[in-house]
């Protein structure tokens, strides 16, 4: 079974959702491109390790969090 690149991306939306962020300033905050977050939130793109924790403290939230999130949305 591969993780769902959608699953990902959706959590990681939610989350900044729940922040009140845009992607324009998640991406600046974790330093990465605003187009390479959108495609992650698509499921076009699935993050690297240091992606997810660099949005991780962006989001001033736990890599575990999102990880036991993600877990969660599996099927």
């Amino acid at each position: 079974m591969l993780l769902d690149p959608r699953i990902v991306g959706k959590v990681i939306a939610d989350y900044r959702a729940k922040k009140h962020m845009t992607q324009e300033v998640l991406s600046g905050l974790a330093g990465i491109g605003r187009t390479h977050l959108s495609a992650i939130e698509r499921g076009e793109r699935k993050p690297t390790l240091e992606t997810l924790y660099r949005l991780s403290l962006a989001m001033d939230t736990k890599m575990s969090s999102l990880i036991l999130t993600i877990e969660q949305e599996l099927p």
